[in-house]
């Protein structure tokens, strides 16, 4: 039987009845895994070197083709839209290739004119890495009171302009309980705890093949790079081996080759006397 793919309306009934699980997924590989694990969201992304994303739109639609029963959210490159206009226009893209929901990390402006058009947006609240230079940088917010009022203040306003989630990034899980309870729409943990409606990792850092820093709030489950580190030696290892095969001329094997008969083969000789 067939997972079932969960709508906008399917999510937001799940508010406070159980914790909702999302992942970033990088390739049809992941998004296949965790398809068949039981994801209630898949997300992935395209064009963001700068944050570590080499994906193309072609990629998005491919692993939209490998997880057609779960939620996928997608986004569009940082400010590769500047009013609402476009916003719309590059997120209806989106939808068009089978993405369910849209993330931005826009203004609340712009999430109500993709509201007013039907498109189910997904926002960020508390350290949103696009706009650390805002906060002084890549760091923990809301551990003040000043702060987490403006946190607050913030999750309530995107509530208002129609965004159906919030991804809620490193503050305390005791402000960040407060945020869930102020809105009607789903706050999804990365760094904040359990007591936002959901949690929301990366695939590389899920699977243990992060290169460089680690974010505090990843929670590595299996150690990959070690298995690609395997992968890639065994890959050398038979390159070496094919190389050597040719190089000795292992080639007539019979398993592998077709064979004449000899009274074909001297046929073929005679008329080659011929020539």
């Amino acid at each position: 039987m067939s997972k079932k793919k969960l709508t906008v309306y399917e999510l937001l009934k799940l508010k406070g009845k159980r914790q909702i699980h999302e992942v970033f997924v990088n390739n049809v590989e992941e998004a296949i895994a965790a398809e068949e694990a039981g994801m209630d969201i898949i997300v992935t992304a395209y064009g963001m070197p700068w944050h570590g994303i080499y994906n193309t739109l072609d990629d998005v639609k491919k692993i939209r083709e490998a997880a057609p029963n779960t939620h996928l959210m997608s986004a569009a490159p940082e400010r590769s839209f500047s009013n609402s206009s476009e916003a719309v226009k590059i997120a209806y893209l989106l939808m068009t290739l089978g993405c369910d929901s849209f993330y931005t990390n826009n203004s609340s402006h712009i999430i109500k004119e993709l509201k007013r058009e039907k498109v189910p947006v997904v926002s960020h609240v508390g350290l949103v890495p696009g706009n650390n230079t805002w906060i002084g940088g890549f760091r923990a917010i809301g551990k003040t009171a000043e702060e987490a009022i403006d946190v607050v203040r913030h999750a309530m306003e995107l509530d208002d302009a129609g965004a159906i989630g919030v991804e809620v990034e490193v503050i305390p899980p005791k402000v960040a309980e407060v945020v869930t309870s102020k809105v009607k729409m789903l706050t999804i943990s990365m760094g904040s705890g359990s007591t936002c409606d959901g949690q929301y990792l990366f695939s590389q850092d899920v699977l243990g093949y992060t290169t460089g820093h680690m974010p505090r709030h990843s929670r590595v489950y299996r150690n990959f790079k070690e298995e690609f580190n395997k992968l890639h030696k065994e890959r050398v290892n038979a390159y070496k081996e094919y190389i050597s095969d040719v190089e000795n001329k292992k080639f007539n094997d019979p398993k592998i080759t077709v064979d004449i008969e000899d009274r074909e083969f001297d046929k073929f000789l005679n008329k080659l006397e011929k020539i």
